[in-house]
């Protein structure tokens, strides 16, 4: 992995072509973890997921669990190459897929083979996503002896017809159900996560999916708007006609909805799709993307990024498992980011924190842009930051469009 002649800024990937590492970049140090299995394909999922169906003998959960461990030990022992001390790791996210299915058990051998190659820091996050059919007590009760620190649940909606729509296979109560589980097991940090904007979707559906998660007792809820991507079962029936594709105003109406709930029950933004009921319940993982930090992601196809390097492992378990014991890690491409690029990246994910945007970090192009911004009411200026009003929160993607093309003009 480091000999590579670090001037090769940009390439794909082979087993004897891994990407040049120069060192961390100073901020948090995170680990992803991605285990591709499911039980059922939910129609509106473009992840790299696999059902025991698609995978056959070719992969198994105990196959990836030994190749996650050699990954592991590979990434730990090039990682131990690189100058400057290596930080701990400060948060730990295991998603997919569905890790549940692991059991409570397979999840803290998970856990056991990050903790095996990097040393933690003492108040590290660890989170796993987990779909509510396939937890119970005991699974919430192993995974807190097993070092898990929080828990997210994959709701969507309480209401069972969109929940069909989604093909979600659990049950409308049970998602909640689950959340108390969590909390009686012991877990402080517990998420619920809510799709708004399917087709089908009353707002009568949204309200009571909304009074069933501030039920729960949880103290972080992320709300995403339906994207319809490419290839997927539900995007084939938006194409024949079967179902409508959402609605920009409709799901406009439905964010404010959804916001004005969650503030009014103690609930503050702190990302334009994630609420948290303190600062202590927020995502500290996910804030290490937005903010640029540094992370490892392990398993197949999940993506890496470390010192403005960044690298994506192939794709099919298989594969992966072959990679791995081949040496190596199992990158299947690779990239430098210029720094034109990196600029790019930032604009993109920290305007999004309500915390916003350093206007220190603008050329005077887009500080211009930024000016016309406020004067549209999308943003304003506080502590030198540019930072989201409710009405810029609707449009943010315009607005890092009109600050990324001012440069351009």
């Amino acid at each position: 992995m480091t000999s590579i002649d670090a001037s090769a800024d940009r390439r794909s990937s082979s087993a004897a072509e891994q990407p040049v590492l120069r060192g961390f970049g100073g901020g948090a140090f995170g680990v992803y973890v991605h285990v591709p299995f499911c039980a059922t394909r939910c129609g509106y999922c473009d992840f790299n997921t696999y059902t025991a169906g698609e995978l056959g003998s070719s992969a198994s959960p105990r196959s990836w669990l030994e190749a996650l461990r050699g990954e592991m030990a590979e990434a730990a022992r090039v990682f131990g190459e690189l100058p400057g001390a290596q930080p701990p790791v400060s948060t730990v996210f295991v998603g997919g897929g569905t890790p549940s299915l692991l059991g409570g058990d397979g999840l803290a051998e998970v856990l056991d083979a990050v903790r095996a190659n990097f040393a933690f820091a003492a108040d590290a996050e660890v989170t796993t996503e987990s779909n509510p059919e396939s937890t119970s007590p005991e699974f919430f009760e192993r995974l807190l002896a097993g070092g898990f620190t929080r828990v997210s649940l994959g709701m969507q909606s309480a209401a069972a017809h969109v929940l069909k729509v989604l093909d979600r296979t659990h049950t409308p109560g049970r998602a909640v159900a689950a959340a108390r589980e969590a909390r009686a097991a012991g877990f402080e940090h517990v998420n619920l996560d809510l799709i708004y904007g399917t087709p089908g979707e009353r707002d009568g559906d949204l309200d009571a999916s909304l009074d069933a998660v501030l039920a729960a007792g949880v103290d972080h809820v992320s709300a995403y708007s339906l994207i319809v991507e490419d290839g997927t079962a539900l995007a084939r029936k938006v194409r024949r006609g079967e179902l409508p594709a959402p609605d920009d105003d409709v799901l406009a109406a439905r964010y404010e909805r959804i916001d004005a709930r969650l503030t009014a029950a103690g609930f503050d933004w702190y990302e334009v799709s994630n609420w948290a009921a303190s600062d202590s319940g927020r995502c500290r993982h996910n804030l290490g993307y937005w903010d640029g930090g540094d992370w490892l992601g392990a398993g197949p196809g999940a993506h890496s990024h470390l010192g403005g390097v960044r690298w994506w492992n192939v794709k099919h378990p298989a594969r992966y498992a072959d990679r791995v014991a081949g040496g190596g890690l199992p990158a299947a491409g690779w990239e430098r980011l210029t720094d034109e690029e990196c600029h790019t990246e930032r604009v993109m994910l920290t305007i999004r924190l309500r915390t916003g945007l350093p206007l220190a970090d603008l050329a005077p192009a887009e500080l211009r842009a930024a000016d016309r911004v406020i004067t549209d009411g999308l943003a304003v200026r506080a502590h030198d930051r540019l930072i989201l009003t409710d009405r810029g929160r609707l449009l943010a993607d315009a607005v890092v469009r009109d600050l990324l093309l001012a440069e351009a003009e």
